[in-house]
């Protein structure tokens, strides 16, 4: 098996048996940590019941809580193919902090809908926040179909509604699988209780997708998180959001605009030639340059971000407290915070329906979508949501929450 990763989340009505699935996935690839599988069965003898999967990432739940390092934000399990992290997320709220704030970085979606419940508010929600991600890579599971007798009818009744929704938003799932997580029907192996299903597993399906390119092929983004004074020396520290930092190479921090070289990369382990993609690092710069908090540092000679401060977005608000257009908010992109106003809602979208609420809106209220053009404060750096996420995803900020997530649609409006 090679070493290639691929992110997905798995998304859904709360009740429609996520952890179930995920708890499977988990046994039937054999990713279970040793000894795991025998607690949880001995759990179910004594409580006299079968064997529960959702056990298996309560369990693990639980011990991430009490400080075991498994982290069921990211849980993994590998097929022959290649190592899978799935990206779960307990509930609407944390799922749209998560997806939105770049804690994680989907390059799929499992869409998971109850055969017997069918299509709820909850699983519409979900969904149109994958199509404001623009995932392209969606499985949608159909599960439960124990509990509607392994229909065909019932499937294809849920499927024609979903498709329906799913088309008004501009999702063409990739597969749409009938299953039994409980049971095990069509994960890893073909289910004999649906004959009239001929297609693929879940399995099956997660191996057909393609991870993004690499960010280590893209152009460079070094959002400056801190700087740190030793002496005379000043470390600035951040994360490689793509592309690769060398020691002498040239940069351009942006929005002030200034150009220095690396003089140093240093990590724990001392200095180092270079830092690729997702690795957190410091640099020293060989001028005395004015750099702090909020720039980001890209190569003069090539691609660079937009630097404006207007740009149009599109907002999902989850706060409870409703917003006015009239009111300042503070953005947050990267590491960059800044102050702004909204200059228009140019529509205000029920996020469960779709349906156009207001065009030229005064406010949004929660679960509300709003397209918005923002004029900010001071100049961003921003980039297409596409192009490089950490740059092209935000949140609004009142006081001390997040009331808000979007991605940005039009980089420069000025």
């Amino acid at each position: 098996m090679n070493e290639e990763h691929l992110k997905f989340a798995i998304v859904g009505h709360v009740d429609h048996g996520k952890s179930t699935l995920i708890g499977r996935l988990f046994f039937d690839t054999d990713s279970l940590p040793e000894g795991k599988m025998e607690e949880i069965k001995k759990i179910c003898d004594e409580l006299g019941k079968d064997i529960e999967f959702g056990f298996i990432m309560d369990h693990l739940q639980e011990e991430r809580e009490q400080g075991v390092t498994i982290d069921t934000a990211q849980t993994f399990f590998k097929t022959d193919k290649r190592h899978y992290v799935i990206i779960d997320a307990p509930g609407h709220k944390e799922f749209t902090k998560n997806m939105i704030t770049g804690a994680s970085q989907a390059e799929a979606a499992l869409l998971i809908v109850d055969a017997d419940e069918g299509v709820q508010e909850q699983t519409k929600r979900h969904a149109n926040i994958l199509s404001m991600l623009n995932l392209q890579q969606v499985i949608v599971v159909m599960n439960k179909m124990d509990l509607v007798e392994y229909k065909e009818e019932r499937f294809n009744e849920v499927k024609k509604e979903l498709i329906e929704f799913l088309d008004s938003i501009n999702i063409k799932p990739s597969f749409i699988i009938p299953i039994s997580a409980k049971k095990g029907d069509n994960i890893a192996k073909k289910s004999e209780n649906m004959p009239w299903y001929a297609g693929k597993t879940v399995l099956e399906a997660l191996d057909t997708f393609t991870p993004k390119v690499s960010a280590v092929e893209k152009p460079l983004r070094y959002p400056v998180q801190d700087v740190y004074k030793f002496d005379d020396k000043r470390i600035l520290a951040g994360r490689v959001e793509s592309g690769v930092l060398k020691k002498g190479n040239k940069l351009l921090f942006l929005p002030s605009n200034s150009e220095s070289s690396i003089k140093t990369i240093e990590d724990m382990h001392g200095e180092q030639q270079e830092a690729v993609a997702g690795k957190s690092t410091g640099i020293t710069i060989e001028h005395p340059l004015f750099v702090e908090r909020g720039e980001v540092a890209c190569d003069p000679e090539k691609d660079k971000p937009t630097v404006t401060t207007r740009f149009r977005g599109k907002v999902f608000w989850m706060s409870k407290l409703p917003f006015e257009k009239a009111e300042k908010i503070t953005l947050k992109i990267a590491t960059q915070e800044v102050e702004c106003a909204v200059e228009k809602i140019e529509k205000k979208i029920d996020s469960s329906t779709l349906k156009v609420l207001e065009e030229d809106a005064s406010g949004l209220k929660e679960w509300e979508v709003g397209e918005i053009i923002f004029k900010t404060d001071s100049p961003v750096v921003i980039e297409g949501f596409n192009e490089t996420p950490e740059l092209g995803r935000f949140v609004l900020v009142k006081g001390e929450d997040v009331c808000a997530g979007g991605i940005v649609t039009h980089k420069d409006l000025e």
